[in-house]
């Protein structure tokens, strides 16, 4: 691991980004240029003093899932991310199926500040969320293990599917199972492919029904309505735009027509709006509406 040219190549990555380039703030002194370290910290979900001792060439050896959240946080280029990875002494990724978000994509999302946005694997694995998804669905960002797929949870945490009535249950777990065997034939022998579904055949009787009965079909779109706590029922439509490679897919959500679903997102912003208000007075953070979640360290 070269500790001084990782430092030097975090650093001038990060002088490089300007707060609206990550969906921040400026703020009113700014004393450096660019990004402030605390910024990248929070934006790749480590502490300020990790990141802090990796920019002063005294930290341990970051793992690869620090490195991918640093590399999205920081808004690498497949090029630049294969860089960071080998100044740690990591092999690059095999690109397309590693689950970095592109500056490109990063930007998209940035931009949709009204309208429920995230960033999925084609695992079902959220990679980044923008605030207006954090209102809607939570933090999504935060599991491990096989906990990062929502199709584990599904079948593993009866609570996952208290989010949607129980009347759309079955067609929207039909969705994902077909899903996610498009994507296992797409990428056959992978290994996390090949973890999640002997997993869930071994854990799930009825995973292990509906994947024996072959349905293949990629999302592209559906329809999710969703109980929130604060504002019911809302009954939106999710827009699925994939990536080239379909590794990564960006998900809008937006109101179905005829619905109260538009008010019921307004009061989500309004509610989301506080919150911040009251995150920004604890913590002194300067947080705009840009996406968050970009990794775990």
């Amino acid at each position: 691991m070269d500790r001084d040219d990782l430092a030097d190549f975090l650093r001038r990555r990060r002088e490089r980004l300007q707060p609206a380039d990550v969906g921040l703030l400026p703020g009113l002194r700014r004393r450096t240029p660019g990004l402030r370290r605390d910024e990248v910290a929070l934006l790749a979900g480590m502490s300020t003093d990790y990141y802090t001792r990796l920019e002063q060439s005294r930290g341990p050896r970051p793992s690869v899932q620090v490195l991918s959240a640093l590399a999205r946080a920081l808004r690498l280029t497949d090029d630049e991310r294969d860089h960071l990875f080998h100044l740690c002494d990591h092999p690059s990724p095999t690109r397309g199926s590693d689950g970095h978000v592109r500056p490109g994509l990063l930007y998209v999302l940035d931009k949709l500040e009204d309208t429920p946005a995230c960033v999925v694997t084609d695992l079902g694995e959220v990679l980044v969320q923008n605030r207006m998804h954090i209102n809607l669905a939570g933090d999504c960002t935060s599991f491990t293990g096989l906990d990062r797929y929502l199709l584990w949870r599904w079948f593993a945490r009866p609570e996952e599917r208290t989010k949607f009535p129980a009347e759309d249950w079955d067609r929207l777990v039909r969705n994902h199972v077909a899903d996610l065997r498009a994507t296992a034939a797409r990428r056959s022998g992978d290994t996390d492919v090949v973890e999640l579904v002997t997993r869930l055949r071994a854990a799930s009787p009825e995973f292990e029904r509906l994947w024996t009965q072959h349905e293949v079909a990629v999302r592209v779109g559906d329809d999710k309505r969703i109980n929130h706590p604060r504002v019911g029922l809302l009954d939106l439509v999710c827009e699925t735009l994939v990536t080239v490679n379909a590794s990564l897919s960006l998900h809008v959500f937006y109101p179905r027509p005829g619905t109260d679903a538009q008010e019921k997102l307004d009061l989500l912003r309004v509610i989301g709006i506080q919150s911040m208000g009251v995150e920004a007075e604890s913590s002194g953070a300067e947080i705009g509406s840009g996406s968050v979640g970009f990794g775990r360290a």
